[in-house]
């Protein structure tokens, strides 16, 4: 499907629903988004936001002969407690098949991503990245992500909670940063956001901003349109060469 998110072209997700582990979880996008769907009686959504794996969506990627990039289970976690090791090598071997292809997989639970792949190999067309909202639970994350051997490591600082300070950005291709949309968004400082894009500039990483979301560089609340995307009066859409 293709997808509104401005770092990827498409979505696909074999897996829905999902569980909060992290202060980054409290106002998550998908889950509204689930009982929008369940709402107008999508099945896949019958329980609303409850884990779930599709079977039948395993071979979507192999229906697109344009190389496309594909962010891997926007409305779910590929490394979720309930999801089987079984289908993540399914999930994996789709991937291997279709080397035209990106795949990015973003995960909360970089413990469990970690874990997965000390035996098994991350295929190379499979972008790995991790969630850092904060210091507690996601700095810790970028340890686990180095730890596995892949392509294009990532992290994803969205929605970023508070200053994270000097970042370890060793072994890390590309960062994300964004903020928090929605009325019970949580406001994002620009200093924060300044400190990490200068730590990218000087590691000679690529810097993508996404988005400021609900509240503005001005620390003033407004729609998320509003607000937009530029910091320091442009846009930062930086990707990996590949």
């Amino acid at each position: 499907m293709s997808s509104k998110i401005e770092w990827t072209q498409s979505t696909w997700n074999p897996s829905v629903g999902c569980t909060k582990i992290s202060p980054g979880c409290a106002n998550c996008y998908a889950e509204k988004f689930a009982k929008r769907l369940q709402a107008i009686g999508r099945p896949e959504y019958a329980n609303g936001f409850e884990f779930r794996m599709l079977p039948g969506r395993l071979s979507e990627p192999l229906k697109t002969k344009k190389p496309t990039m594909f962010f891997v289970n926007s409305m779910s976690d590929l490394f979720h407690e309930h999801m089987e090791p079984s289908f993540i090598e399914k999930v994996l071997d789709v991937m291997r098949q279709t080397p035209h292809h990106i795949y990015q997989i973003l995960t909360k639970r970089a413990d469990l991503m970690a874990e997965f792949f000390e035996n098994f190999k991350a295929p190379r067309n499979a972008w790995l990245g991790v969630t850092v909202e904060n210091l507690k639970q996601g700095i810790p994350r970028i340890d686990c992500l180095r730890r596995i051997d892949a392509t294009i490591r990532f992290l994803s600082i969205e929605p970023l909670l508070e200053d994270l300070g000097s970042l370890d950005l060793t072994g890390i291709q590309w960062v994300i940063v964004g903020g928090e949309s929605g009325p019970s968004a949580r406001p994002m400082k620009l200093e924060w956001v300044e400190s990490i894009r200068n730590q990218c500039a000087q590691a000679a990483i690529p810097f993508f901003f996404k988005q400021w979301g609900t509240w503005g560089p001005d620390g003033i609340k407004r729609s998320k349109k509003k607000n937009g995307r530029l910091l320091a009066g442009k846009h930062w859409d930086q990707m990996p060469g590949h």
